[in-house]
C-alpha cells in the first residue's frame, strides 16, 4: 500500500462529520492493505507512530522540508522503516543524521503527502479517528462484531496490534488476546448519574456504593515480586512510588490486577489538594508525600481472570485479600443509606460516591450505564482552546479560557463556554507559562492552543445558545482544577453537555 492511499483516506475522514462515512472509509482501506502494513496504516490514522513520540519539533520539520515530489512513490512499509531508523538515531552526530533521513523522507514526498507527515510527527492528524471510530471501521472491514473487536482492544492496549489480529487472523486471533499481568487494561469508566435516587433506581438496589475519592486513578499489576504501577492513560509510574511497590507486594498472593484510586493524606486523614497527588508523578517528583492506596476491583488472582465476572465476585475477592485498602463501600444498601455514605464521602472531604451494578462486568475504556458517579456540583472535564489576555490586575496574564467538549465522532473540540471564574493567581501563572508551548495560533486577545489540555469545571447547568456551534452553552462556569490525568479523548462529549439541559433540551 501507497501513503497517498492514507493521506486520500484521511483527508475524506476529516471532509465529513458523519460517523458511518468515516468508519466505512477507513475499513475500506483496512481491507485494501496488505498484512505487514495494518499496524501502521491504523496507528496513521490514529494520529500515532508504531515508534512512539520522536522528538521532532515543528522547527526541524520545517527546515526538513523539501521541494514536493510531483507523483507518490513513498509506501507505507518505507515510511515506517525509516521512522524506524529515525527512532533507533541517538548519540553523537544523531541530529545530522536525523536531518538527512527527514531530507530523504520529504524530498520523495508530494505535497499532500509532506503536510501529512508533519501533521503526524508532531501530533496533529486529527481527521476525526479516535477509538470509538477506528473500533468500529476494524469491526466492519473484518466482518466481526465490534464487541469482539473491542474487547481485544481492551486487553491488547493497542489498536494497531488488534487490527493486525482482527485482519489476519479473525476472531480466533482476536480470541487469543487475554489480560496479561504486566501489561495495563483500559480502566472502566462511570457515566454522571442525574441524581442518586435515579442512579439507585435505574440499577435496582443491588448496587455496591463506594467512595468517589478526589485522588488519582491507577492500576496494579504484581507477577512473583515484579510490580507494575499504571496510571489512568496507562504511563507507567513504577519507579516514581516506592511506597505503592512495596505494599502491593506484601499483599498474600503471588499474581494480581487491582484497580483503584491513590492519593496523599494530611495529617488529619482528610485528602491532600488533587495537584499534590499529581505531583507524585512527575519525572521529578518528591518522596516525602506518601501515597495511600484505595482499591475497588480486582480483575485477576493468582493465575484467574475476574474480568467477565460479576462485581459483586470480584469485590468479593477483593475483600478477602485487601480489606486494609478498601475503599469505603457500603452492598445493596437502602436509598437513606446511600445518601448517608455521600453525606459521610463529603464530610471526609471527597468528592461523592459511586453507585455501580453488583451483576455488571468489567467493560473496559467504555461510560456505560452500569458504573455512575453521583456528586453535589455538576462538573465537566472539557477541553482548553484558548485563553484571552486579561485586563486590570490580570493584565499580562492569560485569563478568560475557551472551553470544548469532545466530539465523540472524532472532531475538532466543540466550544461551549468561557470562563475566567476560579482562576487563582498561581493558575493564571501557570497558564501563561504553559499555554504558549502548545500553542497553535493567536491573534490580539486570544492565545489558541492545540487540544490537549484538560480542565474540570463546575458550573451551575447548560442552557440552550446559538452562541456557539454546539447549541448549548455553559452556566455560571468556573475553573476547579486542570487534569494531567486525562488526555482529550477522556474529556466530556457534547452528548454529556446537552443531557445536562433540563426538560427536553435541544
Amino acid at each position: 500500500m501507497h501513503l497517498d492511499d492514507v493521506v486520500t483516506t484521511s483527508a475524506a475522514v476529516a471532509a465529513t462529520r458523519s460517523r458511518k462515512a468515516k468508519t466505512l472509509a477507513i475499513a475500506d482501506l483496512l481491507r485494501g492493505a496488505a498484512p505487514q502494513d495494518v499496524r501502521a496504516v491504523v496507528a496513521w490514522l490514529s494520529g500515532e507512530t508504531l515508534q512512539g513520540r520522536l522528538g521532532i519539533g515543528w522547527r526541524t520539520l520545517s527546515g526538513a522540508r523539501a521541494h514536493a515530489a510531483a507523483a507518490p512513490t513513498w509506501t507505507v512499509a518505507e515510511v515506517d522503516n525509516l521512522l524506524d531508523e529515525l527512532a533507533a538515531t541517538s548519540g553523537a552526530g544523531s541530529v545530522k543524521l536525523r536531518k538527512e533521513l527527514l531530507g530523504s523522507l520529504f524530498e520523495k514526498a508530494t505535497s499532500g503527502e509532506q503536510e501529512f507527515l508533519i501533521r503526524l510527527l508532531t501530533g496533529e492528524v486529527r481527521q476525526g479517528a479516535l477509538e470509538g471510530v477506528m473500533t468500529e471501521a476494524i469491526a466492519t472491514a473484518s466482518d466481526l462484531p465490534v464487541d469482539v473487536v473491542r474487547r481485544a482492544f481492551m486487553l491488547s492496549g493497542s489498536l494497531a496490534e488488534t487490527a493486525a489480529a482482527a485482519m489476519g487472523g479473525g476472531a480466533a486471533a482476536l480470541q487469543s488476546f487475554g489480560l496479561e499481568v504486566g501489561r495495563p487494561v483500559r480502566p472502566m469508566l462511570a457515566s454522571p448519574a442525574k441524581s442518586l435516587g435515579e442512579a439507585h433506581s435505574a440499577l435496582g438496589g443491588n448496587v455496591s456504593v463506594e467512595y468517589k475519592l478526589d485522588g488519582a486513578r491507577i492500576q496494579v499489576h504484581r507477577n512473583g515480586d515484579d510490580v507494575a504501577i499504571f496510571t489512568r492513560t496507562l504511563n507507567d509510574i513504577t519507579e516514581r512510588v516506592p511506597e505503592l511497590v512495596q505494599l502491593v507486594r506484601d499483599l498474600p498472593c503471588e499474581s494480581v490486577v487491582l484497580d483503584g484510586e491513590t492519593l496523599a493524606l494530611a495529617d488529619s486523614g482528610r485528602p491532600r489538594p488533587f495537584q499534590e497527588t499529581m505531583s507524585r508523578f512527575g519525572a521529578s517528583s518528591q518522596r516525602d508525600l506518601l501515597l495511600q492506596p484505595y482499591f475497588f476491583d480486582c480483575l485477576h488472582l493468582d493465575g484467574e481472570d475476574l474480568l467477565d465476572r460479576p462485581l459483586s465476585d470480584r469485590i468479593g475477592v477483593l475483600d478477602r485479600l485487601a480489606p486494609q485498602h478498601r475503599i469505603p463501600a457500603l452492598r445493596s444498601p437502602t436509598v437513606e443509606e446511600t445518601e448517608a455514605h455521600l453525606d459521610a464521602a463529603l464530610a471526609a472531604g471527597h468528592e461523592g460516591i459511586m453507585i455501580k451494578a453488583l451483576d455488571s462486568t468489567y467493560a473496559a475504556g467504555r461510560r456505560g450505564k452500569s458504573w455512575q458517579k453521583v456528586k453535589p456540583e455538576h462538573t465537566l472535564d472539557l477541553i482548553v482552546l484558548g485563553a484571552e489576555w486579561g485586563y486590570g490586575r490580570r493584565t499580562g496574564y492569560l485569563s478568560n479560557l475557551h472551553l470544548g467538549a469532545r466530539d465523540p465522532d472524532g472532531g475538532e473540540p466543540i466550544m461551549v463556554g468561557k470562563t475566567f471564574k476560579g482562576l487563582t493567581d498561581e493558575l493564571l501563572r501557570w497558564q501563561t507559562e504553559e499555554f504558549p508551548k502548545v500553542e497553535r495560533n493567536r491573534d490580539q486577545h486570544t492565545v489558541y492552543v492545540h487540544p490537549q489540555i484538560v480542565v474540570e469545571i463546575e458550573l451551575d447547568g447548560v442552557q440552550v445558545s446559538t452562541r456557539y456551534p454546539g447549541g448549548v452553552a455553559l452556566r455560571f462556569a468556573r475553573v476547579l482544577r486542570y487534569r494531567p490525568d486525562k488526555t482529550a479523548a477522556m474529556a466530556d462529549t457534547i452528548e454529556a453537555v446537552r443531557a445536562m439541559l433540563p426538560g427536553d433540551g435541544i
